[in-house]
């Protein structure tokens, strides 16, 4: 019990974590009943940066969710021009991640870091379809170990503000393995290779470094979901 709540800090959020606290400090030395609600909102940030383990299936083939949250679209689109890829439109999946949800990202599949291109952009929120396109974002080439490509994207939101990448280029990444983190709720799509259907449906709760997304060994066609 003690490991599912009491789980480990990114370290992204100790500087948030400390505004935060330092705030309800002063707070409460002048005295004001406010004082709960710094102590609410730290509480809060200390919950957002909250980074568990995960249990990442490591079979040879599988695409990862690199991102927690709801999956909000899967249809066909074309990478990010700044990545250099072909520009055949492929599978997206997109993640869209709430402020409650965990914002630690990680990466898709093992491989290697082709490519890390970062791009600015607006603000608007990371739910509209726009977002992909005219947002702030941070996008990775992954060369897969079976030698396919696919793009991962960080896409700021309307109050996330800032995509961190930890990875660099020509580094040698696992499935599962952290990549970096968006602050404030935001989304992450993933671009699959060409001819790879994607194995999750709209609506369907994604999380990090475990919901498998798709198999490049699998000639299953992409599925449907309901709700039940």
């Amino acid at each position: 019990m003690l490991r599912t709540i009491l789980v480990p800090i990114n370290r992204a959020g100790w500087p948030f974590i400390a505004l935060f606290a330092g705030a309800t400090l002063v707070i409460a030395w002048l005295a004001t009943p406010a004082v709960w609600i710094g102590v609410v909102l730290t509480a809060w940030c200390i919950y957002f940066f909250r980074d568990p383990d995960r249990v990442t299936p490591t079979r040879e083939g599988l695409i990862v969710a690199a991102a927690d949250g709801v999956v909000q679209t899967v249809d066909t689109a074309v990478p990010p021009a700044e990545l250099d890829m072909s520009p055949e439109a492929r599978s997206r999946v997109c993640v869209f991640m709430n402020v409650f949800n965990v914002h630690v990202n990680r990466i898709p599949c093992s491989g290697t870091i082709a490519a890390v291109a970062y791009r600015p952009g607006r603000f608007f929120n990371a739910s509209l379809d726009k977002a992909s396109e005219h947002n702030e974002r941070n996008s990775l080439r992954v060369v897969t170990t079976d030698g396919m490509e696919l793009a991962c994207v960080q896409i700021a939101g309307l109050i996330a503000r800032r995509t961190v990448c930890d990875v660099t280029p020509g580094e040698n990444v696992l499935s599962g393995q952290r990549m970096g983190i968006i602050r404030f709720g935001s989304r992450v799509d993933i671009y699959l290779p060409p001819g790879v259907a994607p194995l999750v449906g709209v609506g369907q709760r994604s999380v990090a470094g475990e919901t498998v997304l798709a198999d490049l060994r699998s000639q299953e066609p992409a599925r449907d979901g309901e709700i039940r």
